[in-house]
């Protein structure tokens, strides 16, 4: 399959041009020619270094991230910028990123694959920006404790060896959940107005503490990485029914 055909199909799929006004993220295809030959495609959550070499060490013909190389444009091209499109362009591998469309994406985004973790039905978008949204909100089909949500996230996601951060202010039984994954921590607000029990995201603010404290909600801290990883994992199943050969690059920063 050409790079045109393949990235204009996973650009239908993420309703990449919903958000072309809302992210600071170049989403679509980023690096390399459209008229390419892809065969194979590595997926990773982060483009640096380290997930571009190993894409190259795969033999991937495109690299499909959540956090891309362009955030607003370049003014120069130098130093981490440089090292990091030079890698890509060396070994002829094009670079495709969806940033916020991924988080947002109600059937296979990353909040979406949060609240598969926490079996959480009666689901609805979450988390609004611009008229769209980032995050999903759903209820649990058994009520959490803090321990019990807590240890089901740090079952079930990649955090590098670190803990799930909670900040302990809600009711003792958990139903009403809403999911904005990253720095999520901003939509404190909408979870506290719309009256959820918890919210999770992956990293927060100093702020976040006395807000969570003083409206009586629980907030959980799952890592930005690890909250993260659902989204690019699900693309990877759709382009493999595709028919092409995928390659997930795996590598947790514990953050």
């Amino acid at each position: 399959m050409d790079c045109a055909e393949l990235t204009a199909r996973l650009d239908d799929e993420l309703a990449t041009a919903a958000y072309a006004d809302l992210d600071a993220s170049a989403n679509g295809l980023q690096v390399g020619p459209a008229t390419q030959q892809v065969d194979h495609v590595a997926f990773a959550v982060d483009a640096a270094a380290e997930t571009i070499e190993r894409a190259s060490e795969a033999g991937a013909d495109l690299l499909v991230t959540h956090h891309g190389l362009s955030w607003g444009g370049f003014e120069r091209v130098t130093g981490k910028h440089y090292r990091r499109i030079a890698a890509l362009l060396d070994d002829d591998i094009a670079l495709y990123v969806s940033h916020l469309p991924l988080d947002g994406h109600q059937e296979f985004g990353n909040a979406a694959g949060v609240a598969d973790v926490l079996n959480l039905g009666n689901r609805s978008p979450f988390g609004e920006l611009g008229g769209e949204y980032i995050g999903q909100r759903g209820t649990a089909t058994d009520p959490y404790t803090v321990d019990t949500l807590a240890e089901r996230l740090e079952a079930n996601l990649e955090t590098g060896g670190q803990g799930i951060q909670t900040l302990d202010f809600g009711p003792s039984s958990i139903r009403d959940v809403a999911i904005v994954t990253g720095s999520g921590v901003d939509w404190l607000d909408e979870a506290i107005e719309k009256g959820v029990d918890a919210l999770v995201t992956g990293e927060g603010k100093g702020k976040a503490y006395h807000e969570a404290r003083e409206a009586g909600i629980h907030v959980f801290l799952a890592g930005h990485y690890a909250t993260e990883t659902f989204g690019m994992q699900a693309l990877q199943e759709i382009v493999e029914e595709w028919g092409v050969e995928t390659t997930f690059v795996d590598h947790p920063t514990g953050l």
